[in-house]
């Protein structure tokens, strides 16, 4: 679990700014859960043999002998507010973004913590395609308004409970030949949950689930016909993607598409994946609401923050303004006219301090200020001062009563690295 200070918020504060606005666009809502719910929430919607489940929640029990959770994801908790507040009598689809701390007791990886960050949606009401190929658009635009590109959409189709059986049935019979080649916790999954078995990280589990049996081969007319026409809405939308008949995602309750965006950078190492979600038709009926389908995704905000910052990009926004004072009787009116800047909207960085002209010149220079104006007794009396730059050039003459314009007014230059 990690601080945020800033310097590093920054970065932090850009992506979830950034996924602010591509959800409004696409007409998506927020909304905010408790991070703590029943624990039964999630035994029931994750999966209770899922390693979710069963190795990673923090579970306790309240003073009131309730067994509860923080959340490990976001899907079931939003689930469960959409059925709480009878969402499906309001409108026919609604969409839904959040974004927040999740929490889980798992191995430490790079880019992912026991405390970590989320940006999620769901989107309920509709069965079609169509909705699970828009969700896919919303990230795809996401992570170029990021400028991360070297990403690639996997997709894959779980099937339903119409032909779902059949294919575990034959993976079932082929893991079993092939059960002293899996690791042990592999062994145990064969018997609960055969699908993680796919999921599992070994290179030789994975060795022996790519030459098992194929998913897609097993897909009833209906899931068959959704699959296709999903894979023909992203060509539509000039999205590309791999077909992946490998890929389960980690938890239960998922029907017919799952995906993953996953990331080709040495800065993650093995932890590649960014972000992944899937439909999850049966899930609302299943947590004693209504018959509604749904599907949904979340994204690794750590994740996606370490990409981002191995790029290089600055985002710490430099101050517009550093003022100065060049002598004592100057202070209260440095005071004033830094407060008014700030209300007129300049970032405006003022030592309250005071201290020699000396030493705050080398605050400013060390705040990245784009200008400086000193401020002593002639400018007090003059309503004139000077505005220096900080990447170099001539100082541009100010009245102290139009600052603000005239700041404003100035060329961007380039960007200096603060002083260390």
């Amino acid at each position: 679990m990690n601080d945020l200070l800033p310097g590093e918020i920054e970065v932090w504060q850009f992506v979830e700014s950034t996924a602010r606005t591509l959800f409004g666009r696409f007409g998506y809502g927020e909304v905010r859960t408790p991070m703590v719910e029943d624990t039964a929430l999630f035994v029931r919607s994750v999966g209770e043999e899922t390693d979710i489940v069963g190795k990673e929640m923090y579970t306790f029990e309240d003073k009131g002998g309730r067994s509860l959770s923080l959340r490990p994801e976001g899907t079931a908790p939003a689930a469960r507010a959409y059925i709480e507040h009878s969402v499906n009598n309001q409108e026919p689809v609604s969409r839904w973004f959040y974004m927040g701390p999740m929490f889980r007791y798992e191995r430490m990886k790079t880019g992912r913590y026991r405390q970590f960050s989320q940006i999620g949606a769901e989107a309920y009401g509709a069965k079609e395609p169509a909705q699970d190929a828009e969700l896919m658009d919303v990230v795809v635009q996401f992570l170029e308004a990021l400028g991360l590109t070297d990403v690639t959409l996997n997709i894959n189709s779980l099937g339903d409970d119409n032909c779902r059986p059949a294919y575990h049935a034959k993976l079932v019979e082929y893991l079993n030949a092939h059960r002293e080649e899996l690791c042990a916790d592999c062994q145990q999954r064969l018997e609960r949950n055969p699908l993680r078995v796919l999921d599992c990280k070994n290179e030789k589990c994975q060795a022996v689930a790519a030459a098992g049996p194929n998913v897609l081969e097993f897909l009833c007319e209906p899931c068959r016909t959704h699959f296709t026409d999903l894979q023909r809405k992203l060509g539509v939308l000039g999205i590309k993607y791999v077909v992946n008949h490998r890929l389960v995602r980690g938890l239960d309750y998922y029907t017919r598409t799952v995906f993953e965006f996953i990331a080709s950078h040495p800065a993650l190492g093995t932890a590649s994946t960014v972000g992944g979600g899937g439909r999850y038709d049966k899930m609302m009926k299943g947590l004693g609401g209504p018959d509604v389908p749904a599907v949904g995704y979340a994204m690794g905000l750590d994740r996606l923050v370490l990409l981002l910052k191995e790029g290089g990009k600055t985002f710490v926004q430099r101050p517009d303004l550093f003022i100065a004072v060049a002598d004592e009787g100057s202070q209260d009116e440095a005071l004033a006219l830094a407060s008014r800047l700030r209300r007129e909207g300049l970032k405006v960085d003022f030592d309250t301090r005071g201290g020699s002209l000396k030493s705050q010149m080398k605050r400013a220079d060390k705040s990245g200020a784009r200008f400086t104006l000193v401020l002593g007794e002639q400018e007090r009396q003059s309503r004139q001062a000077k505005l220096k730059p900080m990447a170099g050039g001539e100082p541009v003459p100010v009245s102290l009563d139009s600052v603000a314009a005239t700041v404003r007014a100035q060329p961007e230059a380039p960007a200096v690295a603060p002083a260390s």
